[in-house]
């Protein structure tokens, strides 16, 4: 599996090197700390490490070790940070990675197919797998009584929907 992406850069912010991340992580105040490392997109990859890190609106303020004068912070504006994937958190019982899921067979309780799941989409109430069908895209409620089982390694997602769910 490859690089992780965990955040990337917005904006700078005032004169000191600092800059608005976005969070891209399940748990932004663990993941996002003094002496934190991650690896930029950029070619070739960079080092950087987190000198301080605060919440911002709803980002973070950033200032890594390396970014000293705005300048430089400036020309991280896009930049994406990455972490290896053997550096995430252990999963909770009934926890996936997205990564995990996009491109799982999307099976009835019978095994028959009903598509893809190409997306993850997330909500206030709950989340949803974007099953790609012959029908189109349907958006498929990722709670226990929809999506009772869930098999990473045979790549193949059961779902038991209600009338109507899977209908254009």
């Amino acid at each position: 599996m490859g690089p992780i992406l965990v955040g990337y850069v917005r904006r700078a912010h005032g004169i000191n090197g600092s800059v608005v991340v976005r969070p891209l992580t399940d748990d932004p105040e663990n993941r996002w700390f003094p002496g934190a490392e991650f690896s930029s997109d950029t070619d070739p990859p960079a080092p950087y490490t987190v000198a301080e890190a605060a919440p911002y609106r709803d980002d973070l303020l950033v200032r890594f070790v390396e970014v000293r004068d705005r300048t430089s912070a400036e020309a991280l504006r896009g930049t994406s940070f990455t972490i290896d994937a053997a550096e995430r958190r252990d999963l909770e019982d009934g926890e996936f990675w997205v990564e995990d899921l996009v491109g799982c067979a999307v099976v009835d309780q019978a095994g028959e197919s009903m598509g893809v799941v190409e997306s993850v989409e997330f909500g206030a109430a709950q989340d949803r797998l974007a099953v790609r069908t012959e029908a189109g895209l349907i958006e498929v409620p990722f709670v226990d009584a929809i999506v009772p089982s869930v098999d990473v390694e045979r790549r193949r997602v059961v779902v038991t929907p209600p009338e109507g769910l899977l209908s254009p």
